[in-house]
């Protein structure tokens, strides 16, 4: 039996994992936001970044993956496991590759999700202004790096296959109006 993981934050452009299939599509119920806090790879417990999250909404586009051999299941696993710790949810959703299907092309597809229960997880951020959130992420770097290239190469890999996800649009497009006018201290 096949193992299908959906990414729609980094593990978009980076899985870390050996896969044997990758295809580009939607699941539906959800919409990107950057809500999670990471102290682990994109920020520290004294300055957190942001990082993408799910939350309630029509749809919203990622990759799916395919990993078939038992090994490669197990080793992914294991990697998500610790990749994903701060998300405190796992689920499996239905993965569409058209629009206009009305199956899905793959069900049961896994996707980690960080809830907004603090008592869960104590890293949830929630929504806040997007100039505060621009700001946040600015100033955050952790051990995976400055948490603006999260959100830059979030954006082009969107982009890359057609997506044109609002929220991180803005939200770039605002970090790059901060860092072009010299505001970042601010």
């Amino acid at each position: 039996m096949v193992m299908w993981v959906f990414g729609y934050g980094s593990l978009i452009w980076k899985a870390g994992f050996n896969y044997d299939d990758r295809l580009v599509g939607f699941i539906k119920g959800y919409r990107r936001v950057f809500y999670q806090g990471s102290t682990d790879h994109r920020g520290t417990p004294e300055y957190p970044g942001r990082t993408v999250t799910l939350e309630p909404a029509p749809r919203e586009w990622g990759v799916a993956y395919k990993i078939a051999g038992k090994e490669d299941k197990e080793t992914a696993l294991t990697y998500l496991e610790v990749r994903e710790k701060q998300y405190d949810k796992k689920t499996y959703v239905d993965f569409f590759t058209d629009s206009m299907a009305l199956a899905p092309a793959v069900s049961g597809v896994m996707v980690y999700i960080a809830s907004p229960d603090r008592k869960l997880n104590p890293n949830y951020l929630g929504p806040a202004l997007l100039e505060e959130i621009a700001r946040q992420i600015i100033h955050a770097e952790g051990p995976s790096g400055p948490n603006k290239d999260y959100l830059f190469q979030l954006e082009k890999a969107l982009l890359q296959f057609g997506c044109e996800d609002k929220h991180v649009i803005e939200l770039a497009n605002e970090v790059r109006r901060i860092l072009a006018e010299g505001e970042e201290g601010d």
